[in-house]
């Protein structure tokens, strides 16, 4: 029994002083590491210290990399089985959340453009200062023989037949049919419709017409004026119908035909009809957007002219048609005398 008493004190007296070693051990790293750590920070990046822990750091930096790589692909398996054990509720909320955000993202997008086409269409009401009411396309012509749209506003707003119509790029066409509550829009591209026109540049005045395949053609403009490819073209105010200054096209071809008086001007319009949507009627001219007295006269010079030109195209026909008879009756006659 004493042995054993001996033995058991032994024991725990090794015990002790292994602990005791330990704990001395671990005040002993504890204060080499403060004191290493305080001399890193006095030599503020260059010294026997950095130097060690950069070359450390460069000697592991494969190890490190050859880890990341290593466990890379354990990592996407991960994920992978994340994924695969997903309930199926979780998906059809995220596909639903999925279809939510897509639907509203839409949703802005056309909102932006058409707060856009609406900032466009106030600016040219307030550079032109237009009398106009606002109002929106809301269907196409009804059939394949002429060009027109509806809009969502007739006589309890105010419109009449006859009023021009313009969208954010220049002016589209003129109401010919007014109901309530709708409004037929003739378009400038349609075979019956002419607006009095003229040449930004030059000033040279027409007519602008439509025609059956939708192309525009500016008229009755003498070959003694200027006109290019390029050009703008506006209405001319004349008949007081459309304001003056609008923009209605760009000219994109100007042919001389030999002998003729006028050119042939095609001219392409600023917008197309598949782009309509907000448009303003315009309800009233001011006297700024009539024509000028002096336009009037340039005008009635070249109504003169093209009457004065028409008479004598139809003179010079009655000629030849007096010579061809002429000569008819000539050879009728020698063909008679000889017989």
């Amino acid at each position: 029994m004493p042995v054993t008493a001996k033995g058991g004190g032994a024991r725990r007296s090794g015990s002790g002083a292994a602990m005791g070693a330990g704990f001395s051990l671990v005040i002993i790293l504890c204060a080499i590491s403060l004191v290493l750590f305080t001399l890193s920070c006095r030599e503020m990046g260059s010294g026997p210290i950095s130097s060690v822990r950069g070359a450390f750091t460069v000697a592991t930096t494969p190890v490190r990399y050859l880890g990341a790589v290593v466990t890379s692909p354990f990592r996407g398996l991960s994920n992978m089985v994340s994924n695969l054990t997903a309930d199926s509720k979780t998906l059809s909320e995220l596909r639903e959340e999925n279809e939510r955000l897509a639907a509203r993202n839409a949703e802005l997008e056309e909102a932006q453009v058409t707060a856009k086409r609406l900032e466009e269409l106030l600016g040219l009401q307030t550079t032109y200062d237009l009398q106009s009411t606002a109002a929106r396309i809301i269907s196409g012509a009804t059939d394949s023989w002429t060009a027109t749209v509806t809009i969502d506003k007739g006589s309890a707003a105010g419109l009449a037949v006859g009023m021009p119509v313009t969208d954010s790029s220049g002016v589209i066409g003129q109401i010919s049919e007014c109901g309530a509550t709708s409004s037929v829009v003739r378009l400038i591209t349609d075979e019956n419709s002419s607006v009095s026109a003229m040449v930004q540049s030059s000033r040279a005045q027409g007519m602008l017409k439509g025609s059956a395949d939708g192309s525009l053609s500016l008229t009755l403009v003498r070959t003694d004026q200027a006109v290019e490819a390029g050009d703008l073209v506006i209405t001319s105010g004349l008949g007081g119908v459309y304001p003056k200054g609008l923009p209605l096209g760009t000219v994109t071809n100007v042919e001389k035909p030999s002998g003729s008086l006028y050119y042939v001007v095609t001219v392409r319009a600023f917008t197309m009809p598949e782009n309509y949507e907000e448009v303003l009627v315009i309800t009233s001219l001011t006297d700024s957007q009539r024509a000028t007295a002096e336009d009037v006269r340039a005008a009635d010079e070249q109504e003169t002219l093209v009457v004065q030109d028409d008479a004598a195209a139809e003179g010079a026909d009655d000629a030849k048609d007096e010579t061809a008879s002429g000569q008819a009756e000539t050879g009728e006659g020698e063909t008679t005398d000889a017989g």
